[in-house]
């Protein structure tokens, strides 16, 4: 029979942590929409304590969804509990984290005490806890680094004491996965009322072992995953959703299984990212721009075959639509001949021969071929619906409003509008949507610096979204607003 694997998503917690991602609490609403429709089983909302707006959002969150179970977060300190009571009042389904340091580290240097008192104290926590709300979840903090006889010693007494599910930390992603392993099987075997509590875990990713560790966990007897969507959190971030949920679909042999529904993976990973305005790297597993795309010869050949050649999931499950196969000098005749098939061209295995070497040829120009490559490759005119700047002009600063006049050459003819914005991009996008008359959705936007210094050269990428499907748009000038706008016109022409 297999295990089910508890989902706690702590995006809204420690997710927000993240300098610069902090969420209001309209857009905290949202998210935990969306968490709720992914199938997370907890959510854990916020700190009461810390803040009003975190106290607000909590309440607000409680009362905007029904299925998974609310979770406000405390320090094992009796104002922090009560906080998080009154906070939780309207969840239909709630629970309450407290715990406190199990290291000797936080024991010795955060609270210079004791052993014996810091057991005391978070056995004191939870028994308070228990008094409002039955569901209690302690938390060991920095458990990864703690010894595991007295660890195993405060989860006894904290379990006797009334938790339900007892959360173990590597609190600084300092464990290593056989090292973590092994103690969630020491805790099972020497906590002699662990039967009675649900064993969680909660890792971070200093090293990069969140999810590895995470998962030997699981293989070990734990039943809940601490998770963030796209892994966002403190320093190098938390465990992600994404990989451990789809690393359970995809290994059968653990023998276990999630309420996550899988298709809605990469539209929360979205919304994350557009919301915390935290781009997701390229290579990022399961939901970067790249993790179903293939641009090897020999990878492309074998996708062309059969997906499974190297693909170990299928990009639909996890809500992308197709794997995408890109065209560069590293591309073979396979992929070329999938293309210009996709484009209406019918080749000799001579034909392609001769149209490869011309390929080769303009791809190790072109760092990538694009549709209107390949036409030229065929012979055919330029595609007359290519979108061209002609002029940007850009008025902004403070108080002047934000204004763009854009003119554009389509279908050979030059057209101009003007718009306002939040700001000169804004602008400018907008401008460029009034002449192009097509809805498009800006999912991600980014710039990165090229070689530093105020002369520098601004790099551009941009995702945008037509009728559910994802295109890329990329740019580099000196001027960012003007690589902006190219970049932007770069992905509309991809679309038309």
């Amino acid at each position: 029979m297999k295990n089910k694997i508890y989902i706690f998503d702590t995006t809204l917690r420690d997710g927000e942590q993240v300098p610069g991602c902090q969420l209001n609490t309209v857009e905290k609403i949202e998210v935990a929409k969306a968490l709720e429709e992914l199938g997370v089983d907890v959510i854990e909302a916020g700190f009461p304590i810390s803040s009003p707006g975190d106290f607000k959002s909590v309440v607000e969150v409680s009362k905007a969804v029904k299925e998974p179970i609310i979770c406000a977060l405390t320090r094992a300190v009796k104002g922090d509990i009560d906080s998080a009571v009154e906070a939780l009042q309207f969840a239909k389904h709630k629970r309450i984290h407290t715990g406190i340091g199990a290291s000797d580290v936080h024991i010795e240097y955060k609270f210079r005490s004791t052993r014996e008192k810091i057991l005391a104290q978070g056995v004191e926590a939870v028994k308070y806890a228990k008094k409002f709300i039955e569901d209690v979840e302690f938390y060991a903090e920095d458990a990864g680094r703690a010894d595991n006889a007295y660890l195993a010693q405060m989860i006894e007494a904290v379990i006797d004491a009334g938790a339900t599910v007892v959360n173990i930390p590597d609190t600084t992603g300092y464990c290593i996965p056989s090292e973590f392993g092994e103690k969630i099987a020491y805790l099972n075997a020497h906590v002699s009322n662990i039967s009675k509590a649900i064993i969680s875990v909660h890792c971070h990713n200093d090293l990069g072992m969140a999810t590895a560790n995470t998962i030997a966990a699981v293989q070990n007897g734990a039943r809940q995953m601490q998770v963030t969507i796209n892994g966002v959190g403190e320093r190098a971030g938390n465990t992600s959703l994404e990989e451990t949920v789809m690393i359970i679909k995809t290994r059968k042999d653990l023998n276990a299984y999630t309420n996550i529904n899988t298709r809605k993976i990469y539209p929360t990973s979205r919304l994350i990212s557009r919301l915390m305005r935290m781009p997701v790297q390229a290579n990022k597993a399961i939901v970067g721009r790249n993790a179903f795309a293939h641009s090897s010869g020999i990878h492309q050949n074998g996708i062309l075959k059969n997906k499974f050649t190297y693909e170990i999931m299928d990009p639909k499950n996890v809500g992308i639509k197709s794997s995408s196969l890109a065209l560069t000098a590293r591309s073979g005749r396979s992929a070329l001949n999938h293309h210009l098939e996709r484009l209406g061209h019918k080749l000799t295995p001579a034909e392609l021969d001769i149209i490869y070497q011309k390929f080769l040829t303009l791809a190790d120009k072109k760092k990538d071929i694009n549709d209107d490559d390949l036409r030229f490759l065929m012979g055919e005119k330029n595609n007359d619906a290519t979108i061209k700047m002609q002029l940007l002009e850009v008025i902004c600063g403070t108080p002047l409003k934000a204004m763009a006049t854009v003119q554009l050459s389509i279908n050979g003819k030059d057209q101009t509008s003007t718009a306002g914005g939040n700001g000169p991009i804004d602008a400018a996008f907008k401008a460029v949507n009034q002449l192009v008359g097509k809805k498009v959705g800006l999912e991600e936007y980014l710039v990165q610096a090229i070689t530093g210094g105020i002369d520098d050269i601004g790099k551009v990428h941009v995702q945008i979204s037509h009728k559910g499907v994802s295109y890329y748009g990329f740019a580099a000038d000196t001027d960012v607003i003007t690589a902006s706008v190219k970049a932007y016109i770069d992905g509309l022409n991809k679309i038309i």
